[in-house]
Order: structure tokens, then C-alpha cells, then sequence
């Protein structure tokens, strides 16, 4: 019997190429991102309060910072505190949220103003939550709420809200393309051999 049939079947592993991992990693983030841009995009035109929706955008950033979390996470106890602590995390900010809807504190905000503290507080919560599962990517998509905010108030105009959101959404994707192209050029080749031996 030879070494080849001793060593049983051969099973050749599919690698996926490194740009349809990205993308596909990365996916998540962008459906996040772009909802969020939505609903600044809608509160600009609207002008109305949109509470309802970045409760909903709370409990969607929720998942993705547990999914996030879950594949790094090893072990079934730090999965199930990973699950309770941003449980806890997101119900605080919730909470928070629908302090800022009390009648007293409607006396002082009207809807616009009411609209922008919850996005904010959205904002606060998911770069937080980024920072405590040590992911730039939900980071990046607090910090982008979070602008949105003054964005939303300093512009009057609906389409340019809409045109800087999209601005910033592509700038930020255009940055993280890039990082990801350089560290593949940068990964280390086989040596090359001069000519003048």
C-alpha cells in the first residue's frame, strides 16, 4: 500500500479570495451604516421626531456589536456575558432615550431637538460599545451618528444632508478599502534574487 492511499482521501480547502472575505465581513456594518444614514436622511427632510426608528437602530446596533463580539469571544460563560453586558449596555441607552420623551423634558426640546439628543445618545451608546468589544468598526459607525447631528442641525437643506452623509459613508469605506489593500501589499514576498551574481 503506498503513503498516498495510507493517508486516506485528499480534501482540498476552498480559500475564498481576500476581497470577497472583506466585503463580506464588512457587510454587516455597511447595512448598519446605510440604515442609520436613512433615518438622518429622513429626519432631515421630515423634520419630525424619529424616536421610534433609532430605538429600532438601537436594538439592530445591539446585534451587531453581539455578533461582532461573538466570534471573538471564546467559551460559552464569556459568550453568555458578552450577551447579558451588552444587553445591559443597550437597555441603559434605551432608558436614556425615553427619559429625554418625558413631558417635562418635551417642555424644553421641541420634536427637532428631541430627535437630536436620541441620535446623539445612539451615537454615545455605539461608539461605546465599540470600544468594549475593541471594534473600530462599530466605532467609526457611532462616531458617523454622532457627526450627523450637528450635520442635521447646521444644514437647512435636506439634499445637502443627504449628499454629506453619503459623502462621509464613502469616505469611510474608501479608508478602510485602502488600509486593507495596503496591508495585503505589505505582506511579506519571497526575496528577490540580483542579477549582478
Amino acid at each position: 500500500m503506498s503513503e498516498l492511499d495510507a493517508s486516506g482521501p485528499v480534501v482540498e480547502r476552498v480559500v475564498p479570495s481576500p476581497k470577497d472575505s472583506f466585503w463580506m465581513r464588512e457587510l454587516p456594518y455597511v447595512v448598519v451604516l446605510g440604515l442609520m444614514l436613512l433615518g438622518v436622511a429622513y429626519t432631515s427632510v421630515s423634520r419630525r421626531n424619529l424616536v421610534g426608528y433609532w430605538e429600532f437602530m438601537a436594538l439592530v446596533v445591539c446585534v451587531a456589536v453581539i455578533a461582532t463580539g461573538w466570534a471573538e469571544t471564546p467559551g460559552r460563560k464569556a459568550r453568555l456575558r458578552l450577551v447579558i453586558t451588552q444587553g445591559l449596555h443597550w437597555l441603559s441607552f434605551l432608558i436614556a432615550m425615553n427619559l429625554a420623551l418625558l413631558p417635562g423634558v418635551q417642555r424644553l426640546l421641541n420634536p427637532e431637538a428631541t430627535g437630536l439628543t436620541v441620535l446623539l445618545l445612539l451615537g454615545l451608546g455605539t461608539v461605546t460599545a465599540g470600544i468594549n468589544i475593541l471594534s473600530w468598526q462599530i466605532c467609526f459607525i457611532g462616531v458617523v451618528m454622532a457627526l450627523a447631528v450637528p450635520g442635521i442641525a447646521w444644514l437647512q437643506q435636506s439634499a445637502i444632508a443627504v449628499v454629506l452623509g453619503l459623502i462621509v459613508a464613502l469616505l469611510g469605506l474608501g479608508v478602510v478599502y485602502s488600509w486593507h489593500r495596503g496591508a495585503q501589499r505589505e505582506a511579506p514576498a519571497a526575496p528577490k534574487q540580483s542579477s549582478a551574481d
